[in-house]
């Protein structure tokens, strides 16, 4: 027989249960009583309490088909294999792995390099050189590294995630462009090379009217840091729409740096309004390069080409130091914090096709070596960024890659201030898992695994760093599943490609 004691509690829990069963079945009640009420759901008004799974299914589907249901190489914007590859480069691992590859080598479009029969010795290759941006520039930039730090603003990232990654760039030698955010000390404090994003709403250079203050701008190109200015026109997942940045986002500090209001939505302009041509377009890189004395260039995804050709014969006008000193070319499926569906999947070329077009249209005009090219966009494995130098890019950035370099697992919850691994949360409680020291680190040790990478592609293809790669060393698989190579393929629009009255617009 039990004891007392025992039998008391046992009451007690019965009681418990009892109590718990009915308030279930009272919550229950009404749950249904609302569900038949409401008119805002459809399955939950003709199925009460059965339609509330849906909501629920629906919310965790996206993190049990990440897990459990994908493929390796099935999922967007980035697949399991293409994130482990990243995380073991980032822990050290070397990006090596076991089997053989699980990626479709006969689908369309696919990039296939060609080995040389009798490769460079290790001892034969060379150290990829720095290489000058800017020659006209009172101090030109000598940038060290052919792959850096695309722009992501402070704000959309936290201030961890942005200290670890300045200093992971300073430990590979490589650049961090700020984004459209302005500069914050938490991009200084590794020490690392700076490329000055200027977006259309001016934060960090702007006056009261949102315009460019030339004394801000003075002020940050006297920062030794800050090695070039970006003049961005657009960017690839919201072509013809400006920068978002939610409220929830907007902390004191944050909008101390931008000169924005604090606690408000913070919406850029779709344009710079101080010009809507070519020559306004490069009137305001001149002036940027006269008060900086810095190189200045300018970053777009690209849709419509003709504004391109004109802005090159402008540029044969005036005089080559007219020129931008670089082109950020963004593709159409780039990454960003929050951004409109209707832009993200709609609108803007790819790097796939648009970076070979603008290097022909540079070299149509003999700027090519005039014009440094930047390409970014889903390049954060060594083959994409191989073949974008072999397409004629002179640099590479990532922004993706480093995010997943910080700890990121694509959680998509960049907008809401709530991801869970403090990439882009201003949480303190969140940004407690992202260790700043342990991830610069990784940063820097995913930078020079791509970099070794590359390397290696080059080599196998017989030359010896990468930027002597060309179009000649890929071939593109076709529909047919045989391969051309990319130096036979025609990038190059017409001719008489400009937009013209009653076309699209010529500005990006």
């Amino acid at each position: 027989m039990l004891p007392q004691w025992a039998m008391d509690a046992l009451n007690i829990l019965t009681q418990l249960l009892v109590l718990a069963l009915g308030a279930a079945a009272l919550a229950m009640i009404v749950m249904y009583i609302i569900d038949r009420a409401q008119t805002a759901d459809a399955v939950r008004r003709n199925y009460p309490l059965v339609g509330r799974f849906r909501n629920l299914f629906t919310t965790l589907g996206e993190f049990f088909r990440q897990y459990f249901f994908a493929m390796d190489r099935e999922e967007l914007p980035f697949n399991r294999a293409e994130r482990d590859w990243v995380y073991r480069s980032a822990q050290g691992e070397g990006g090596t792995v076991p089997f053989g590859s699980t990626k479709p080598m006969d689908k369309a479009g696919t990039a296939l390099f060609v080995n040389c029969a009798f490769p460079l010795l290790d001892d034969h290759a060379a150290a990829t050189e720095p290489l000058r941006i800017g020659p006209h520039a009172r101090h030109p930039y000598d940038a060290p590294s052919f792959f850096n730090i695309s722009g992501m603003s402070y704000g959309a990232l936290s201030k961890p995630a942005v200290q670890a990654l300045s200093r992971g760039a300073a430990k590979a030698g490589i650049w961090l462009n700020t984004g459209e955010g302005g500069l914050s000390p938490w991009h200084l404090e590794g020490g690392c090379d700076i490329v000055f994003q200027i977006g259309t709403a001016k934060y960090g250079v702007r006056n009261a009217a949102g315009g460019l203050d030339d004394q801000r701008l003075r002020d940050m190109a006297d920062i030794d840091a800050v090695k070039m200015f970006e003049l961005k026109l657009s960017q690839g997942a919201k072509p013809g729409k400006g920068g978002i940045l939610p409220a929830e986002k907007v902390s004191a500090e944050v909008a101390e740096i931008r000169g924005i209001p604090v606690g408000e939505a913070s919406i850029s302009p779709n344009r710079h309004p101080e010009f809507d041509d070519v020559d306004g377009l490069l009137d305001m890189i001149g002036h940027i390069r006269e008060v900086t004395g810095k190189p200045v260039g300018l970053k777009a995804v690209i849709g419509a080409h003709g504004w391109i050709e004109d802005m090159c014969e402008a540029v044969t006008r005036r005089g080559t130091e007219s020129a931008p000193d670089f082109f950020t070319i963004d593709s159409g499926d780039g990454g960003t914090g929050a951004a409109p569906m209707a832009l993200m999947d709609n609108v803007g070329l790819t790097i796939r096709e648009s970076l070979p077009m603008v290097v022909d249209i540079l070299e149509r005009y003999g700027l090519r070596g005039r014009v440094r090219v930047i390409a970014t966009g889903k390049l954060l494995l060594p083959g994409a960024v191989a073949w974008a130098l072999a397409a004629g890019a002179d640099f590479v950035q990532c922004g993706r890659g480093f995010m997943f370099s910080l700890g990121c697992i694509q959680a998509m919850k960049c907008h809401r201030n709530t991801c869970p691994t403090g990439v882009t949360t201003h949480d303190k409680r969140l940004q407690r898992g992202l260790v700043v020291t342990d991830k610069a680190e990784r940063v820097a040790r995913y930078a020079d695994t791509i970099r070794s990478h590359v390397e290696m592609i080059a080599h196998s293809c017989g030359v010896a760093e990468p930027r002597q790669l060309r179009r000649k060393h890929v071939r593109i698989v076709q529909e047919n599943g045989r391969s051309l190579p990319m130096s036979v393929i025609d990038f190059m629009p017409p001719p008489d490609g400009r937009n013209r009255p009653g076309d699209m617009p010529s500005q990006p």
